[in-house]
């Protein structure tokens, strides 16, 4: 069974957003070169990525193009390579198939459709920062593994990454790293009663 698995940077005291808008709310996250290279390696293994609509929207105005611009990183090349070979699912109520190509998007029945797509073919299934949209899946406990990216600040304020839990929920450390710049990514497993 494919796995859902959330990728997300993280303040030390649980933010995944702070209170600016757009881009900005992002500005504190802490990028380096050895964690692109690292998570990258990451997103090879799989060929599907989950989104909330505000995310994807952000995604599709970048990715898409990033590859063309003359001062593109060697992340900006295989990121954008893979971005535009992969599967996009994307949890919304406003945006359609026929706009988006190569796209799936649940608008409703979201355990149903998720566990459908977990029985499916193929990779893991990543999703990407989208605060809503992992609050909507953690809600329903369709999480099987978290990515966290913490970062060395306090936000004080800004949008909290867990949300909408209604039961306990058992992790198991799977693995740490450690970047220069501070950040420590714990990959974590769902306990899962068997």
């Amino acid at each position: 069974m494919r796995k859902i698995v959330s990728f997300v940077h993280v303040s030390l005291d649980g933010f995944v957003a702070s209170i600016d808008e757009g881009m900005h709310s992002l500005g504190w996250i802490s990028i380096s070169e050895d964690l692109f290279a690292y998570v990258e390696q990451r997103i090879q293994q799989t060929n599907t990525a989950l989104y909330g609509r505000v995310t994807f929207e952000m995604m599709e105005s970048y990715w898409p193009t990033a590859a063309d611009a003359p001062d593109a990183s060697a992340h900006d090349h295989a990121h954008s390579r893979w971005y535009k070979a992969a599967r996009k699912v994307v949890l919304s109520k406003t945006l359609t198939e026929k706009d988006h190509p190569n796209t799936h998007i649940i608008s409703s029945n979201l355990s149903d459709e998720i566990n459908t797509l977990k029985q499916s073919a193929g990779s893991d299934i990543l999703i990407f920062g989208s605060p809503s949209a992992t609050h909507a899946l953690m809600a329903e406990n369709l999480i099987d593994e978290y990515w966290l990216f913490v970062n060395p600040i306090l936000l004080a304020r800004g949008i909290p990454l867990f949300q909408n839990i209604q039961d306990r929920t058992a992790l198991t450390l799977v693995k740490s790293h450690i970047f220069a710049s501070g950040v420590v990514c714990l990959q974590y497993e769902v306990k899962r009663n068997e």
